[in-house]
């Protein structure tokens, strides 16, 4: 045997029958099988859903005939309000009904469906009153608008069947009187409807509770010989809340000052309104004036992020709290535990208003950023409360004062009105009074929002609102210091307080005070004191038109202050504007500064010729704020003189070129008294 043949032979018998390589390639082919097998995607099964409810979103009841025969009810006082006067009276007016064996409900027209006005005649002796405030020049309330537009666009609504008499607040230093209650009640009567009571008009210029309660007191009396009833003598205290306190309560279901949603000031959600202001950062407060004995004050409010737009003339409205040693008086007066948990809950379950204000919270709360404490209380607070006086003078005084006799008046006047008397001083000076405080937040009225002119322009200030404020204080007849309440808070909201920023609840009103749409027409301003502010912003505004290239028309400001090295407004800026041309002219009274006094008008007739060219040649605006009393009404008689020296006019074609120049917005107010 060969030895080569021999060892191959060997070696063939001992060599495996799959290589490594083999052993291998095939692991490698039974693992990718595998891996597609295990891998392969599943049909994934459908899920089956369950078919979901749709639930309905809660609406609130439009329709307030539906309601009014719901709940028995047959007289509606609708109510348009601005600073909440007019709310009050139509729930006096409801509450009224009782005595005379009707049923009544208040009622904000942005509520409901003002169109079912012709179907009131369905529910038996049925009568629609309408308590109507007039706002700015002539306007409807914000709540108010939308009824104010359907009467003027409905001119073939039937409204023969509807029972209707009017009330209108208003004030005789504005030139628009009562125009919102004179308009509702002829355009009522121009539907055809049946007027029972004459329009009632109240002047808060004079004595707006007294003109309402001797309306009130003839008015009743109308409707039971219309409707064939008589009163029921019953002139006991009707409740409309009952007291319900909370001794476990969660306190983060508490309101703690929030106007509408809870846990708002929390959680700040846009947009933001009277029912949703925003907390505003204050980023300036400084003192405007050098000396005197008055603060006049500036605030800068933060708006950024929070998508709020505003336009120069526009309002700032504000949410003050009262003070709080003002509230600690009151607890210690009445003698309770003002940090009670306690909700006011409407003893009419049907009633869309559940609350007197934000339920649950606590007395000091509800004192301190809910209700109104300082201005002297109304004849029917006074009433209401006399049940709980034990000295049987003091009853008698306090049920005289709510009377419309001659004398009660005249006590009411004399005792509560001239000095000022909020409810603390009378509860101080009637040691007998001793009202349980849930009765006494029932009664008084709500806190109202403060209005202010803005004093800054968004073109120039996006992100911030300026304000231009005096604070009030003064002594009352009783040697009380009166504060007011909102400068007063405002003057100490400090840029940081105890190092958190001191933020302001705002939101923004619009307004008709504008600059005109062509920034090459000339502007005539007229504000004197704190009424510069909203030319603060016009000026503003046209410094930057005239930055940006823009043909810009002559500016002229007459403004004022008692002296000029102690309270001359905003000098430095003013002066500014004057040098850089954006005032074309700057005509400051200093009215104590010589021996007799000089204001704004006397400056203007010193300037008649050329204000006259502006106005009747050259198409000017003419702008005025400030006190509505005394200032604008001299403003307007200089503009009447103005006419008659250099024109030639009558006083009656002068008053009657101005009243023009109205219509057609070229002699715009903003005013208060």
């Amino acid at each position: 045997m060969d030895p080569d043949t021999d060892t191959k032979t060997m070696a063939d018998e001992d060599e495996p029958l799959f290589s490594n390589l083999d052993l291998f390639l095939f692991s490698l082919i039974v693992g990718l099988v595998i891996y597609w097998f295990m891998s392969r995607k599943k049909p994934e099964p459908i899920p089956e859903f369950k078919k979901l409810e749709i639930i309905a979103p809660t609406t609130r009841e439009t329709s307030f005939i539906e309601k009014m025969k719901k709940t028995g009810k047959n007289i509606i006082v609708f109510y348009g309000s601005q600073t909440g006067t007019a709310e009050e009276f139509a729930n006096r007016l409801s509450k009224d009904a009782q005595r005379y064996g009707m049923k009544g409900m208040a009622a904000d027209p942005e509520e409901y469906d003002m169109g079912e006005l012709s179907r009131l005649s369905e529910i038996k002796n049925s009568l629609a009153i309408f308590c109507m405030a007039t706002y700015g020049e002539g306007d409807p309330t914000d709540n108010a608008q939308d009824f104010y537009d359907w009467l003027q666009e409905n001119d073939d609504e039937d409204l023969s069947g509807l029972n209707f008499t009017v009330f209108s607040l208003g004030n005789k230093t504005y030139e628009h009187y009562n125009a919102m209650g004179k308009y509702v009640d002829k355009r009522l009567e121009e539907l055809g409807a049946k007027r029972i009571f004459d329009l009632g008009l109240g002047d808060d210029d004079g004595n707006l509770e007294e003109d309402f309660v001797s309306w009130r007191e003839q008015f009743w009396p109308a409707v039971c010989e219309h409707f064939g009833v008589e009163a029921l003598g019953d002139d006991s205290s009707i409740r409309q809340y009952e007291l319900k306190e909370h001794t476990d309560i969660n306190m983060n279901k508490v309101f703690t000052g929030e106007i509408g949603r809870l846990k708002s000031f929390e959680v700040q959600k846009p947009p933001y309104d009277s029912k949703n202001p925003f907390l505003a950062p204050v980023t300036v407060n400084r003192k405007l004036n050098k000396g005197g004995q008055r603060h006049l004050m500036h605030l800068e409010l933060d708006i950024s992020g929070s998508k709020i737009r505003y336009e120069s003339g526009d309002h700032v409205a504000v949410f003050p709290t009262n003070d709080a040693a003002l509230v600690n008086k009151l607890g210690q007066v009445l003698g309770v535990d003002l940090d009670v948990v306690i909700s006011l809950n409407n003893l009419d379950e049907e009633s869309n208003k559940k609350h007197p204000f934000p339920c649950p919270t606590t007395y000091r709360t509800a004192l301190t950023h809910y209700l109104d404490i300082t201005h002297p209380p109304r004849t029917n607070v006074l009433y209401e409360l006399a049940q709980y006086a034990s000295d049987p003078q003091e009853q008698e005084n306090m049920r005289k004062m709510a009377s419309s006799s001659a004398q009660g008046k005249a006590l009411y006047q004399s005792w509560v009105l001239e000095p000022c008397r909020n409810i603390l001083a009378i509860l101080e000076d009637m040691p007998s009074l001793k009202p349980p405080i849930d009765h006494l937040c029932e009664l008084l009225p709500r806190l109202q929002a403060r209005y202010y002119s803005i004093a800054s322009s968004s073109k120039v200030h996006p992100n911030s609102i300026h304000i231009c404020a005096v604070v009030v204080e003064y002594k009352t007849k009783t040697n009380r210091i009166n504060k007011g309440v909102a400068t007063n808070w405002l003057k100490n909201k400090l840029v940081t307080d105890n190092g958190h920023k001191s933020t302001v609840p705002m939101y923004i009103r619009k307004s008709q005070f504008r600059l005109p749409f062509k920034a090459s027409v000339p502007v005539i301003m007229i504000g004197p004191g704190t009424g510069i502010a909203p030319f603060m912003g016009f000026i503003q505004e046209r410094g930057w038109l005239k930055q940006q290239g823009k043909e810009v028309g002559e500016t002229l400001l007459f403004c004022g202050c008692r002296h000029k090295n102690e309270d001359y407004l905003y000098q430095e800026e003013l002066e500014e504007a004057e040098k850089n041309e954006v005032l074309t002219r700057l005509n400051v009274a200093f009215s104590r500064d010589q021996e007799h006094k000089v204001y704004v008008q006397h400056l203007m007739k010193k300037n008649k010729e050329d204000i006259w060219k502006l106005i009747h040649s050259e198409n000017a605006h003419i702008y005025i704020c400030g006190d509505a009393r005394n200032m604008a009404k001299d403003v307007q008689t200089a503009f009447y003189e103005i006419a008659e020296d250099v024109e030639g006019m009558t006083r009656t074609q002068a008053t009657d070129y101005i009243k023009k120049l109205m219509t057609k917005g070229r002699y715009s107010q903003d005013v208060w008294s």
